[in-house]
């Protein structure tokens, strides 16, 4: 399994390790799939500026109000309730 690692400067600049996918991103949310898990990311501006999927790095800047992990489910309504 990948090791996942976060690590958030300021509140303004994440990093995040262990990235499969990227399911959605706006300015006030980035939903992440990891291996087991998906990460959302709430704030402001928030704006994804580093992407590689190969490696599983993704970068976030902006402001980071909350990381909330979220187990895999098949219900993908349930992600789309958090996006509101």
């Amino acid at each position: 399994m990948p090791e996942n690692q976060i690590t958030l400067k300021d509140r303004k600049e994440l990093s995040v390790t262990g990235v499969k996918d990227v399911n959605a991103f706006t300015e006030e949310s980035v939903v992440l799939t990891l291996e087991s898990s998906s990460l959302v990311i709430k704030g402001e501006s928030l704006h994804v500026n580093k992407l590689n999927l190969e490696s599983g790095e993704v970068n976030v800047d902006g402001k980071v109000n909350s990381l909330q992990y979220i187990k895999e489910t098949t219900d993908k309504g349930f992600i789309k309730r958090l996006l509101r």
